[in-house]
């Protein structure tokens, strides 16, 4: 017997919703950075969103693009723990999606990416890629985050 949400899930969520995050630590220090700009520039200058000590005046952005997702860009030395060419979005290798979990480093920092499930477009119910194989079941298109959807952003 077939329940009523047998359909294709969905992790498709308004604009921004989620309380998409960066959770930052170094060896002394932890904060929350919360992402609510639709982009984060990481550095030690002066007027960098997020200002830290011990890395370039502009080491990593955070940008928040068209399709609701959070895209870090490395502009400085560090690591990423995933292969940016592996989800095939984007061409620098220097580039990675961020899903929950996600994580890259700037000198001394750590950083790990958080986005409540519900509205983390990698897979829906927990699922990543590459783990469900031929069982997971295609998602609707994603809503239309034009400018004008984008009105009833959540972290405003």
């Amino acid at each position: 017997m077939q329940d009523d949400n047998s359909g294709p899930t969905t992790t498709h969520a308004a604009w921004g919703a989620g309380n998409p995050r960066l959770l930052v630590r170094s060896d002394a220090e932890r904060m929350i950075q919360p992402l609510t700009t639709d982009e984060l520039t990481i550095g030690s200058a002066e007027g960098s969103g997020l200002r830290l000590a011990g890395i370039d005046a502009l080491h990593a952005t955070v940008v928040h693009d068209e399709r609701d997702e959070y895209v870090v860009t490395l502009h400085g030395e560090g690591e990423m723990n995933a292969n940016p060419l592996s989800a095939a979005t984007h061409p620098d290798e220097r580039s990675e999606t961020l899903r929950t979990g996600a994580s890259f480093t700037a000198g001394p920092w750590r950083f790990v990416f958080d986005r409540e499930e519900f509205a983390d477009h990698g897979r829906p119910h927990g699922g990543r890629e590459g783990g469900e194989m031929s069982d997971q079941q295609p998602q609707p298109p994603r809503p239309d985050y034009s400018s004008d959807a984008r009105e009833d952003d959540p972290r405003t």
